[in-house]
């Protein structure tokens, strides 16, 4: 895998939602190769305050050559990125880490996303031509809710949850693709978002005996797997022990993690 570290041009930073925003990258070296479930390491500050990179997955990419990374402000630098405007440079280190596998023939595809684990999953949509997918995204309330269509999801069948029944489906995500599985052919999950939400996915298609990958969201400080920052517990029958998310993944099977240990 080649990785690229390229200063990269901010081409638009709009805000879809409260505290919510999705900054468009110039930075063809990384667009060009990225694949879905992948990530980077962005650079917000030239000095030391934020010291570290912060990860993004790859939201989706555009003509090749610019990079969509859907985030959500929650510390210093993303409200240092809140505040950039078109023009601006960051140091983006990537395409980094282990993606989606794509799925058999004839599978019915099953996306689930939970709150800003949306992103990774809409670069998958964009790329799963020919196969049947049905996207289920969840959040708190219908004030956080992102269009997929301003992320680039086109021809998906979409369907949104909300916890406190404001918008859509009243409930839990998990509860859409709980329905979902009871449909009768071959299927192939892909989440991503809160380890509860993961879990319970991984739980319900352990149920349907369904394949399932998941992202898994978890702080890094380099995303190259030296400072081993990004531990996970692995289930016990790999033998592993633990695993980390950089290199390893961030996308594993859902059987491949010792959820009660996460």
């Amino acid at each position: 895998m080649t990785v690229f570290e390229q200063k990269a041009a901010v081409v638009r930073n709009d805000s879809l939602a409260p505290n919510t925003f999705l900054m468009e990258l110039e930075c063809p070296a990384v667009a060009s190769t990225a694949k879905p479930g992948q990530f980077v390491m962005l650079r917000v500050s030239e000095g030391i305050d934020p010291l570290l990179r912060r990860p993004f997955s790859i939201c989706n990419t555009r003509n090749g050559r610019n990079l969509l990374l859907l985030y959500r402000v929650v510390g210093k630098g993303t409200r240092i990125m809140a505040e950039t405007r078109a023009g601006s440079r960051f140091s983006v280190l990537g395409p980094l880490g282990k993606g989606f596998t794509p799925p058999e023939k004839g599978e019915d595809c099953f996306l689930v996303g939970g709150g800003m684990g949306i992103a990774p999953l809409v670069l998958l949509a964009d790329s799963l031509q020919g196969s049947r997918i049905s996207f289920f995204a969840g959040y708190g309330t219908a004030a956080e809710i992102v269009s997929l269509e301003r992320l680039g999801v086109r021809d998906v069948d979409t369907s949104v949850a909300t916890d406190d029944g404001s918008q859509g489906f009243p409930g839990v995500v998990t509860d859409l693709l709980a329905s979902a599985l009871m449909r009768e052919g071959e299927k192939v999950v892909y989440g991503c978002g809160p380890a509860a939400m993961l879990k319970r996915v991984a739980t319900l298609c352990a149920e349907h005996r369904t394949a399932c990958q998941v992202s898994l969201e978890t702080v890094m400080a380099c995303g190259l797997g030296a400072c081993r920052g990004c531990t996970l517990p692995a289930a016990p029958h790999t033998g592993k022990g633990t695993c980390h998310a950089c290199e390893d993944g961030p996308v594993f099977l859902s059987s491949a993690i010792d959820w009660e240990n996460l």
